[in-house]
């Protein structure tokens, strides 16, 4: 059996409860858990990563409105709605490129606002039970990618993935990780590669420590090593995760999953994106219109406390980069496996 930990919950009413989170900036040596009883904390856990994920920080944000909106309970309609709003635009400035973090909050306003004429306190009550639904639909949604996931693994596979997508990234199951899970669940004997994830090493802090926790097999490579190991034929196949995917199919996920990308195209390694649907972003049509988040230089120059690079020194951060949809042999959801990945294929796929 392996250990349990739950990424994120709610403890308490709708008036004084608050989020909990595992600080994962500290794993994997510190298992610690952290109490986010304002806004101000949920926004702070977002930005520096304590919670991480798109899943996950949707989730993280919808409870963050919770929080939010507690000291206005027993004011009037007036200043509860202004709250809301004031709260839904400081949450979002957080993080600019997982888009769940945006579906979440945009669920929230639209809940509250299909609430407006009853008393505030019914609505705040209201609030809470739809967080607590996103929470638990995602659980429903990562099972069930890794039930369409698992289709494409067979007995003996060894996969490669990038950052990390599992249980940590969302509340339950993970998406990417959510298909090794369920391969293994299933009987089949499966290894994995985990790419360390530069600058700062989602991959072997925590994928690493998922799969050890589930007893998978896993062995863990420097970014630089990938193409390596697929042109030495140890690689079946490539699953990551991701932030945002454009209406045509292209996908923003973590530095380095576009290189990964390229060198599994080019060694003929079949390149899959596991995602739910509130992942996918319609209204832009292309990658080129997803926006990147760029970091702190002290990531790179700094990582981890310790200098790396000379004072100075000109830095470029960019925390993800898109991978065209032509790399992308399918997209595993929720509703089933996107192949071919285009625009056709998305619009058909998500409107069942």
């Amino acid at each position: 059996m392996f250990e349990t930990f739950e990424t994120l919950s709610w403890s308490g009413d709708h008036r004084t409860g608050f989020l909990r989170l595992i600080d994962q900036t500290l794993l994997p040596t510190q298992l610690v858990g952290i109490e986010c009883r304002n806004v101000e904390t949920v926004w702070e856990a977002i930005k520096s990563l304590r919670v991480r994920g798109a899943p996950a920080i949707g989730i993280a944000a919808a409870y963050g409105v919770c929080v939010g909106l507690q000291s206005v309970h027993d004011s009037c309609e007036e200043s509860f709605f202004a709250q809301l709003e004031n709260v839904v635009a400081y949450l979002a400035s957080s993080r600019p490129t997982a888009v769940n973090l945006f579906w979440a909050l945009d669920r929230m306003k639209a809940k509250a606002f299909s609430l407006r004429g009853r008393y505030v306190d019914e609505i705040a009550i209201a609030l809470l039970a739809e967080a607590k639904m996103i929470h638990e639909e995602d659980r429903t949604i990562c099972r069930a990618i890794g039930k369409y996931g698992n289709e494409l693994v067979k007995d003996g596979d060894s996969f490669l993935t990038h950052c990390n997508a599992g249980g940590l990234a969302t509340a339950d199951y993970g998406t990417a990780l959510a298909v090794f899970f369920a391969a293994a669940e299933s009987g089949k004997k499966i290894h994995v590669f985990a790419d360390e994830t530069r600058p700062l090493l989602q991959g072997a802090r925590l994928t690493a420590w998922e799969l050890m926790q589930r007893k998978i097999p896993v062995t863990l490579l420097c970014d630089s090593m990938a193409a390596m190991v697929m042109k030495q034929g140890k690689i079946d196949g490539v699953i990551v995760g991701a932030d945002r995917i454009a209406a045509n199919g292209d996908t923003a996920n973590k530095i380095g999953t576009y290189g990964v990308a390229v060198s599994a195209h080019a060694h003929k390694i079949p390149f899959y994106v596991a995602a739910p649907v509130s992942t996918f972003d319609l209204t832009l049509k292309t990658g080129e219109e997803i926006p990147i988040e760029e970091r702190d230089e002290s990531e790179i120059t700094c990582g981890f406390g310790k200098r790396t690079a000379p004072e100075g020194v000109r830095v470029y951060n960019p925390a993800f980069d898109v991978t065209p949809a032509q790399l992308i042999a399918g997209i595993i959801t929720e509703k089933g496996i996107i192949r071919p990945v285009d625009e056709k294929t998305i619009a058909a796929v998500l409107s069942v």
